[in-house]
């Protein structure tokens, strides 16, 4: 049995990564994060309700990704959960976020970056070490960030070497800075919390898969999906999603669903929405030839 964890899985593209993972494999039992712990126990029963057979393959699991206090209990519910097996997830999928046209650069970076950190030192012990996956859902607004930094500060990001104190130190040095006029005084474009925190778990992806070399460790953009993160955009565009290109939750898990069970080439690399490989310094259309660089 391949056990999952999925984060932020009480809804949309969460939610869609554990149906197709429920659907698509058959080996499989998922652990459902929600940081609500009542409105995962309803995205789970609607899964039942569709799927009674799945009544036995999914579990919930309270996990608020920004408290240490709350991935730890989750790490330890899922170890009781499942008896004397030492290491029994075969992968992690770090989808919770928040923050898309958010102002609060705190908040935004201890979700998406300090948050994808917390769960992955808290779990890794738990991954099956011959075959496990850690994929990270970020998106394109992290390598649309790199770009329009400098190139000092490009090279940063894109740095193999990187260690966890110096992107660390790097967020501290963030959380300092006061406007949009400091973050371009140092080199990080307009500041923006959103494209800040993913180019920053990019990053970390970077340096985890080089600190675990027998996983697979991968990062990946859903797409521009219709969830309560991008319907207020459309929203404030007087538009339909539809009418923006953004498409529903079942598309944004295609990636995630690769880098979970198909077969990457290497790992600490970044795919787009088509789960092709990309760069993390630019913006890669879906459809175009697949990056090929070194990082």
């Amino acid at each position: 049995m391949r056990r999952i964890l999925v984060t932020g899985a009480n809804k949309g593209i969460g939610l869609a990564i554990v149906t197709a993972i429920l659907d698509e494999h058959d080996d499989t039992f998922v652990f459902l994060g929600s940081r609500d712990p009542g409105r995962g126990r309803d995205a789970r029963q609607g899964l039942i309700d569709e799927h009674p057979g799945w009544s036995d393959r999914v579990e919930v699991v309270e996990l608020d990704v920004s408290s240490d206090a709350s991935v730890a209990a989750a790490a330890k519910q899922v170890a009781a959960s499942t008896g004397d097996d030492a290491t029994p997830l075969y992968g992690v999928v770090n989808n919770a976020g928040i923050g898309l046209g958010a102002s609060d650069r705190r908040a935004v970076l201890e979700v998406n970056t300090l948050g994808v950190r917390r769960v992955c030192e808290a779990f890794l012990p738990l991954v099956r070490p011959a075959d496990g996956r850690i994929v990270n859902v970020t998106s394109a607004a992290g390598p649309n960030f790199v770009h329009a930094c400098s190139p000092e500060r490009q090279r940063f990001f894109l740095d193999p070497t990187v260690t966890w104190p110096q992107l660390k130190a790097f967020i501290d040095e963030c959380l300092s800075l006061d406007d949009a006029a400091a973050f371009e005084a140092a080199g990080l474009g307009d500041g923006a919390a959103y494209g800040l925190s993913k180019a920053c778990a990019n990053t970390y992806t970077l340096l985890l898969a080089r600190e675990h070399p027998g996983l697979r460790i991968n990062a990946c953009t859903p797409g521009f999906i219709e969830t309560d993160l991008t319907r207020p955009y459309a929203e404030s565009q007087h538009k339909e999603p539809e009418d923006l290109g953004m498409k529903p939750p079942s598309a944004g898990a295609r990636a995630p669903m690769f880098l979970l069970f198909g077969e990457p080439e290497g790992s600490g690399r970044y795919y787009g929405s088509d789960a092709e490989r990309s760069p993390l310094d630019r913006y890669r259309s879906p459809g175009d030839p697949p990056y090929t660089g070194e990082t």
